[in-house]
């Protein structure tokens, strides 16, 4: 190929078509539990995380609620990746050799946020929240209708590997997935720049800026002990039980169970099998669906 401006533009725009073509061919799973909240500054504070109201009767005048507010924030990061075709590659038309990298480009930028969300579903025992507790803790303070305080748990004790229990149905979700810049596809392939100019190297990547951060403890559940009918019984019932402040059941409801790919056949046994380890009708079947993910393994 002759290398002027008008063939590296063509080629950059070929490379472009392959990275966006890949990156929509690959499934991710971090929708599953995460919010995107689009963001506009390098960082957003989450002041309503932890609110929450009730109806009452309207009887004279409206009451106005005072909510609890907190300044739980999250920082967006940088991210990049970057790959360089060398300047022989192209003069010698074998820059397609270079194709499978790009849309390894493509399928990393749709499995990076995939890679964020779980890594932090798994920090969660050693990551505060908004109330200044971990994520999964034994004690997070609640406000009774009698303006008392109780500790509340979202886990369940154990040793072993860790699988969670989400509700996912609702506005919110366990994790807030903060986007401040989309994955881009760019390059610095003009004869000025240095890398062209000094190494001879035409360098293709991808950057974005965004983080990941923990939501509402409220609607996860966290356990450590053996899968089984009773422990994940039991975490139901915990987590359909949880109130919120003044006493007002949040109507939470497990819709999603998350485990590492060595929990998988413990978690179907739980979820899709018609009968228990005693012959009797499993009755959670079916009770929520099954996640199970490489990115807890």
């Amino acid at each position: 190929m002759i290398i002027n401006q008008s063939n590296l533009s063509a080629l950059f725009q070929g490379y472009k078509v392959i990275f966006q073509q890949a990156f929509a061919n690959v499934q991710s799973d971090y929708g599953q539990i995460a919010m995107t909240v689009p963001s506009s500054t390098g960082t957003e504070v989450y002041p309503w995380l932890g609110q929450t109201t009730r109806f009452r009767e309207w009887i004279g005048d409206r009451v106005i609620q005072n909510l609890s507010t907190h300044d739980f924030s999250i920082k967006n990061r940088t991210w990049e990746d970057t790959i360089c075709v060398p300047r022989e590659a192209i003069e010698d038309d074998t820059y397609g050799v270079f194709q499978p990298t790009i849309a390894q480009l493509g399928q990393d930028s749709q499995t990076h946020p995939d890679q964020l969300v779980f890594s932090l579903l798994a920090a969660g025992f050693t990551t505060k929240c908004y109330d200044g507790q971990y994520f999964f803790d034994t004690d997070h303070p609640v406000m009774n209708a009698d303006g008392s305080v109780s500790s509340v748990s979202n886990f369940g004790g154990g040793s072993g590997p860790a699988w969670f229990l989400l509700d996912t149905s609702k506005v919110v979700k366990p994790i807030i997935y903060q986007v401040r810049k989309p994955y881009s596809f760019v390059a610095m392939d003009k004869e000025t720049d240095d890398n062209v100019f000094n190494r001879k190297e035409y360098v293709y990547g991808v950057d974005a800026r965004s983080n990941v951060g923990v939501g509402l403890w409220q609607l996860a559940y966290a356990s450590k002990a053996t899968l089984d009918e009773d422990s994940y019984g039991a975490a139901r019932a915990a987590l359909m039980s949880l109130k919120g402040d003044n006493g007002n059941p949040l109507g939470v409801r497990p819709t999603l169970l998350v485990v590492p790919p060595n929990l998988e056949k413990q978690a179907l046994k739980v979820l899709q099998a018609e009968k228990n380890a005693n012959g009797a009708t499993n009755i959670y079947q079916n009770t929520a669906k099954l996640l199970t993910t490489p990115w807890l393994a």
